[in-house]
């Protein structure tokens, strides 16, 4: 707390101070005291004054820093009123009051709003499962009549299906995941299957050396690898190659995945992970700009590295990077 800021809250009390000081000099002057006596009485009563509000002015930092000090150290800033000790003087003590009021009805808010994006939250879940009995079953009817061309435009359906569930889940997959030792093999290969159809619909040029193992959600890292093989796989043309591979340094593993594509511009390189984002170089029709969004927000969520590397017309390269820790040690 500045000390003018105290000063200028204090002013009143402190010209009242200087005034009766004047007044009394005054009488003290009118009763003949000595001139001697006067000065001692003012530098008495002037020193005591600058004593008593330093002590004052320590008094209040030290409150005002302990309130700072907590409210710093609070994640849920909300609530505040239920830490911060109660005041002594009446003016702070409404202030106190309005303050506890405020938090109360904010966290009332906050509940409100909680139960209503978990209900939410547990419709969508329930859509999707329910919805995922219709699509399966009109797969198998085109693969009975052979009708390809329609199950392809469904598997765009499902894979759509399936963003809207782990975003519904995003915001709190601590719930929803469970951190184990992987395959990276196996999981890249659970993803290209998702795609194979597109794959060699595409014809295009798959080469996969992928080992290791490493630490995160099965199904979590299936999603992930989904999204970004759906992008290659959608961005590469006829007869285009698609490389995935891993790599391994002192502290971490890398998983690549890289494409010979249309790439990404210099412009658009730096905001792929946004909400929405689809590019320039992109068919609106053909992009969400979700796909990437959701893999930087549960990479972030299971405490995952992802970058991303394009050349415009040359392919782009996303790499996943798994960070290694005395519990999470590959192998080969």
């Amino acid at each position: 707390m500045r000390v003018n800021l105290f000063l200028e809250e204090k002013i009143i009390p402190i010209l009242f101070s200087v005034l009766f000081s004047i007044f009394f000099t005054i009488y003290l002057w009118m009763i003949e005291t000595p001139l001697s006596m006067i000065l001692l009485f003012l530098l008495v009563f002037y020193l005591g004054l600058c004593v008593y509000y330093l002590i004052q002015y320590k008094i209040v930092n030290k409150r005002h820093q302990e309130i700072i000090r907590l409210v710093d150290e609070l994640d849920e800033k909300y609530l505040i009123s239920e830490i911060l000790p109660q005041p002594k003087n009446i003016e702070s003590q409404g202030y106190y009051y309005a303050l506890q009021k405020a938090c109360k009805a904010m966290n009332d808010q906050i509940g409100e709003i909680e139960y209503k994006r978990k209900d939410y939250q547990e419709y969508i879940e329930s859509f999707v499962h329910e919805i995922k009995t219709p699509i399966a079953a009109i797969s198998l009817y085109c693969d009975n009549e052979k009708n390809y061309s329609i199950k392809e435009e469904l598997q765009k359906i499902y894979h759509l299906v399936e963003q809207i569930l782990f975003y519904a889940r995003s915001e709190n997959p601590e719930k929803d995941y469970f951190i184990k030792e992987v395959s990276l093999e196996e999981v890249v290969h659970q993803s290209l299957m998702e795609y194979k159809d597109y794959i060699l619909g595409k014809k295009i040029h798959l080469e996969v050396q992928v080992d290791y193992q490493v630490y995160t959600d099965e199904k979590w890292m299936v999603f992930i690898l989904s999204q970004i093989i759906q992008n290659a796989v959608k961005y590469t043309k006829q007869n285009g190659h698609l490389w995935i591979t891993s790599t391994k340094g002192e502290n971490q593993v890398c998983l690549h995945i890289r494409d010979d594509g249309i790439g990404i511009t210099k412009e658009d390189i730096g905001r792929v992970f946004e909400k929405g984002f689809t590019g320039h170089n992109r068919k609106k029709e053909y992009s969400t700009g979700m796909g990437l969004y959701l893999c930087r927000k549960l990479c972030d969520r299971l405490h995952l590295g992802i970058d991303i590397t394009a050349l415009e017309g040359k392919g782009t390269e996303v790499t996943i990077i798994f960070p290694l820790g005395e519990m999470s040690m590959f192998k080969k």
